[in-house]
């Protein structure tokens, strides 16, 4: 049985096309990312899932009920936080969960609310108001307010967005714990690496879904090799390399560069020997395995190629 699944469904703002006749499942218990730059639908996705947004065509079902049709029944069995959370600065930790909670009907929330503190690691910060929080501190605030109800399902969107690496690793460390209680979980983010820790993602461009997998199996349909390239003056060879055909993309990460050829074994020489001739050292070179920012940046230049023969 899925959690959800969504049946060609698109958004049209007048003549913009926000979500362009996607169709996906979410199975129950996982972890679920929409993946994509701003603009590309995730955002729209996630507000129709929830009932905030009416689709313009297709169909939406969230744990076998009718978003359209049974949006009040559905309320009260997911949970919702928005990249603009609303928090009170002026209520503490526990002021603003027994708020959501009395918003939810729930009033028999004392010890839920204590677990959710223990579980988001807030108990000794309970009384402090929620103004005074650091980014990440308010981020499982949230998180204990979207689960004060014990929904089945919550849809996150971008929640790390803005927060610190630190916090980030702890906000993920939240999550991982949650799922082993059941709960399925459907996220969007700009993160690549984030979504390296998801079950599945769904790769969103411009409204449509270019690619849904496990992160092992969408690295297998990698458009070439990726080359971890170490060398001397970086910049240089990075500007190099950007303007070299054999070189399809290229990235400088701290002393060293990722490149993605067709074939090491056809290009590499011919690459080492064009960085040579301009003076730059070759110090160690290796294949290394594909990242889903590679795989993503592959299916876009593969799109654009497509597009551009198709308007000839």
């Amino acid at each position: 049985m899925n959690a959800l699944n969504i049946t060609s469904v698109s958004k049209h703002y007048g003549e913009l096309v926000a979500v362009d006749d996607i169709s996906l499942s979410v199975n129950r218990g996982e972890m679920f990312a929409l993946v994509g730059p701003d603009g590309s639908g995730k955002t729209t996705t996630i507000r129709m899932l929830c009932g905030i947004v009416q689709p313009t065509n297709g169909n939406l079902l969230v744990l076998e009920l009718d978003v359209q049709k049974q949006k009040e029944m559905l309320k009260k069995r997911i949970g919702y936080l928005s990249q603009k959370f609303s928090l009170y600065g002026d209520l503490t930790i526990d002021e603003n969960i027994e708020f959501f909670a009395e918003i939810h009907g729930v009033y028999d929330y004392h010890v839920r609310r204590d677990e959710l503190l223990e579980f988001t690691r807030l108990t000794k910060f309970r009384d402090r108001l929620a103004e005074k929080l650091s980014g990440g501190m308010k981020q499982k605030l949230a998180l204990a307010c979207t689960l004060i109800h014990t929904p089945d399902i919550i849809f996150l969107d971008e929640p790390t967005t803005g927060v610190d690496p630190v916090s980030r690793r702890d906000f993920w460390k939240v999550l991982s714990a949650l799922l082993k209680t059941g709960i399925t979980i459907v996220m969007t983010t700009p993160y690549l690496d984030e979504a390296e820790r998801c079950s599945r993602v769904a790769l969103m461009d411009a409204g449509k879904i270019l690619m849904t997998d496990t992160p092992a199996n969408l690295k297998k349909v990698m458009n070439g090799e990726v080359i971890e390239l170490v060398c001397s003056n970086i910049r240089s060879s990075f500007s190099l390399l950007k303007k070299f055909s054999l070189v399809k993309e290229v990235q400088a990460f701290g002393d060293r560069l990722n490149l993605v050829v067709n074939s090491s074994t056809n290009d590499m020489q011919t690459i080492i020997h064009y960085l040579k001739e301009n003076s730059i050292e070759i110090i160690e070179w290796r294949v290394v395995k594909p990242s889903l920012e590679n795989v993503f940046i592959s299916l876009l230049t593969d799109r654009k190629i497509g597009e551009s023969f198709a308007a000839k």
